[in-house]
């Protein structure tokens, strides 16, 4: 055996780690389990106001698993980490994230594994109980409220002076985002802040030439 040859197996054996027994595997995959669960109940808790995927919050336990494993054969063998780069490597997603706090949760998923991977199971359980914390306080902040949308539909074509009378009378601040005629009606959209709700949907209801009222609230975001 040559210089060279002893040089190359004394390097593969040195990021070869012999300590990798199905207990050690089981105990891993099983913390990782839980504290993925504990990442989907979270999940599950901080978006009850809107719209739950349920398929994604499934998705963030079995990425942590998968996570888990591939960081225990990566430990094992210094060409399984190298070929495992290379496979990663050409992995590319496609599906969108439509809500940033999707992807804290995916990111979220994702470092459990590691660490849970590399026998790091303290600091795993000290940073989910952080980022529940910060993502909780920060959930119950109050924030500003949102305006609201204003559609009104009026069969007279003046009666956009007799509209915005009302508007200002019972709102704080209004800005006429829209006005079109189509049918020979008057169509506008209004956002609203600080208005009377109900007794500013009667009060236009009431105008002559009014067809149509609709107030709406959303859940986008609050702008200054």
């Amino acid at each position: 055996m040559s210089f060279e040859d002893a040089l190359k197996n004394s390097f593969l054996e040195s990021y070869t780690e012999s300590g990798i027994t199905a207990q050690r595997i089981l105990v891993v995959l099983g913390i990782t389990a839980a504290l993925a669960l504990y990442v989907f109940f979270i999940y599950r808790l901080l978006t009850r106001k809107t719209f739950y995927n349920k398929s994604f919050d499934v998705s963030l336990v079995a990425l942590a698993l998968i996570t888990a494993g591939i960081i225990l054969s990566i430990q094992s063998s210094v060409v399984i980490s190298l070929g495992m780069v290379g496979a990663l490597s050409i992995v590319r997603f496609r599906t969108a994230i439509k809500d940033p706090l999707d992807l804290v949760f995916l990111f979220w998923a994702i470092s459990l594994g590691i660490m849970c991977g590399a026998g790091l199971f303290e600091v795993a359980l000290f940073v989910s109980i952080g980022v529940t914390l910060v993502l909780l306080l920060l959930d119950f902040l109050p924030v500003a409220k949102t305006p609201m949308i204003l559609v009104v539909d009026s069969a007279d074509l003046a009666g956009e002076e007799a509209i915005l009378g009302q508007v200002k009378g019972l709102a704080k601040h209004y800005n006429v985002k829209s006005r079109s005629i189509s049918g020979g009606q008057l169509n506008l959209v209004l956002e609203l802040r600080g208005a009377q709700d109900a007794a500013l949907v009667r009060a236009l209801s009431g105008l002559e030439g009014v067809v149509a009222v609709s107030l709406l609230a959303h859940d986008g975001e609050a702008t200054f």
